[in-house]
């Protein structure tokens, strides 16, 4: 058998040991390598000559570079089964974070962050698809850990940030924040990807969902535009009317908040309705987002850094469970294009509001969560709670 396709049949020896190598992918890919962009932003503004503008743009080519690696997930189905796509992608986002300071030529940081993109989407699409797969018949919980990850890399990413500024620069946080990425990709590197999906079902059974999805589709694409705001954001914001720390650690709490996040809401989600949960979710988000638009000092920015890391991957753990509820083909990957088209979307939205703060910005990517509320709001109408056919429902994030 192919070394890298061992993992991939017979039955899991440890679904917690899978749990662990899913959240080292998911640190890897997104924590470290989409996230650890948030805390080194202020340091490449202050250091290394980069405007607002032109950092809205590297944020906002990232994005674009994580659609084309959804939608490579979309077209080619083969390639989420993968382990050496997998492999391959933490390879190469690896690479293009110790590339980063070797240049300071705007153009070539824009091309390493779109690769980085695209390839922080194929690892999350393969990581999550080999959760939905592998763990199917397992508690809920298990898949809320391992979701996790994304918050124990956006911790690790940020305090490695916030230990170096004092003591080094910009490029030695890119360069560290590529050890921590490899360290984590060797931790993944034997994941059991995801197995063949069942048969599909009938047209009377896709058309049922139909309409549920397509609210939830909205919800969550809209939710990309509002969360990639502040996610973007959120740090620089908060250096300008705090002490010089409290940006990272207030990014360090946000990825704290998050780890246990995903566990914590779908433990909710077997005991209440999930299109309100995320209706829930969303509503906690937009006021964790606005508090430092309205609200200047610390207390203001360490509530805002609790609330959003408490909900961002809760609404993407809940989203994606919904979608494996109506059992929509190809959820994941559908879910995560719309979610990066609205994150292209949110940093040109946001950029005309950056002459002077980050405030109004970050009010804007309030207002576009409750918008993404009123879509939960609309999905929650008739939501069939009921699917016919075998379900596992809360095992499937």
């Amino acid at each position: 058998m192919h070394p890298g396709t061992a993992a991939s049949g017979g039955a899991l020896r440890s679904p917690w040991a899978h749990v662990t190598q899913v959240a080292a992918a998911l640190a890897a890919g997104m924590g470290v390598g989409r996230f650890v962009y948030t805390p080194i932003l202020p340091l490449m503004h202050a250091q290394a000559g980069l405007s607002a503008g032109a950092g809205a743009d590297l944020a906002t080519g990232n994005y674009a570079g994580y659609l084309a690696g959804a939608l490579l997930g979309i077209l080619l189905p083969r390639a989420v089964r993968s382990p050496a796509v997998l492999r391959g992608s933490l390879l190469v986002l690896t690479a293009t974070l110790a590339a980063m300071p070797e240049t300071h030529a705007t153009a070539a940081w824009l091309c390493l962050r779109v690769i980085a993109g695209a390839a922080s989407a194929l690892v999350f699409v393969i990581a999550v698809s080999s959760l939905q797969s592998n763990l199917r018949d397992h508690p809920a919980h298990l898949h809320g850990w391992a979701f996790g990850g994304v918050g124990a890399g956006i911790a690790l990413s940020g305090l490695l940030v916030m230990v170096l500024r004092a003591a080094a620069d910009w490029r030695a946080a890119w360069w560290a924040s590529a050890v921590l990425a490899a360290l984590l990709a060797a931790a993944s590197w034997n994941l059991r990807t995801a197995t063949p999906p069942p048969p599909a079902r009938t047209r009377d059974e896709g058309r049922r969902t139909h309409r549920w999805f397509a609210a939830l589709f909205a919800s969550y694409t809209l939710e990309g535009v509002g969360y990639i705001i502040a996610g973007t954001f959120l740090v620089a914001a908060i250096e300008q009317s705090s002490p010089g720390w409290a940006g990272s650690g207030a990014w360090v709490l946000v990825g704290l908040a998050a780890v246990p996040s995903s566990a914590l809401w779908l433990w909710l989600g077997r005991r209440l309705s999930r299109p309100g949960l995320l209706l829930a979710a969303l509503v906690v988000q937009a006021v964790g987002i606005a508090l430092p638009g309205v609200s200047r000092g610390l207390a203001a920015a360490l509530a805002s850094a609790l609330l959003f890391g408490a909900t961002f991957l809760g609404v993407a753990t809940v989203a994606l469970a919904v979608g494996a509820h109506l059992r929509f083909p190809r959820s994941v990957a559908l879910l995560t294009a719309g979610y990066s088209v609205g994150q292209i979307l949110g940093p040109p939205a946001a950029a005309p509001l950056l002459h002077h703060d980050y405030r109004q910005a970050l009010i804007l990517a309030a207002v576009v969560v409750l918008g993404a509320a009123v879509a939960a709001v609309v999905l929650r109408a008739g939501f069939p709670h009921d699917m016919p056919g075998p379900e596992h429902p809360a095992a499937e994030p």
